[in-house]
């Protein structure tokens, strides 16, 4: 937990496979009976491991969600993409507030990334494309690639400040 953030289910996958990997290490040592008998008492106790974590403040999805999301869109990653991602990592229903101008600043990211628009020259059906397969929006895609460079520069900067 101190070297990567995690959520609460992620956690707990992890933690089940720690035990189910040490199960097969016992193999040999254990009669199967007992190690099945150890191990599921082991997973039960996965549940209260989780909730002292969150008592002592180490498990925080919320907090988690909050610095995935800023991460992933100064990455260049649309809102959908963000979603789907924390959605992967565990994190239940998401909350990630709709801001246009956010979805801009992530998209002049992307295309700064990709030397595209006004970071350099791309064909525009190519890069439109692959704007869309990333989560974003056609309309939000076409105002990224028609501002110029200082306008998206200022966006990007715009993206170290938290979500609204």
């Amino acid at each position: 937990m101190a070297r990567y953030a995690a959520t609460e289910a992620g956690l707990a996958r992890v933690l089940a496979r720690r035990i189910e990997r040490w199960g097969k290490l016992q193999e040999e040592a254990a009669e199967a009976e007992e190690l099945a008998r150890v191990m599921r008492r082991a997973k039960a106790e996965i549940p209260g491991v989780l909730s002292r974590l969150k008592d002592l403040g180490v498990l925080n999805d919320e907090a988690f969600t909050a610095s995935r999301a800023r991460r992933l869109s100064r990455e260049g990653k649309s809102r959908r993409a963000t979603l789907a991602h924390l959605t992967a990592k565990g994190v239940k229903a998401p909350a990630l507030p709709e801001d246009p101008e956010h979805e801009l600043a992530a998209a002049c990211a992307y295309l700064r990334r990709r030397r595209a628009g006004p970071f350099g020259p791309a064909p525009v059906e190519k890069i439109l494309a692959a704007m869309a397969r990333g989560g974003f929006s056609q309309a939000i895609s076409r105002r990224a690639l028609a501002l110029d460079r200082d306008a998206a520069e200022t966006l990007i900067n715009s993206l170290s400040a938290p979500l609204p």
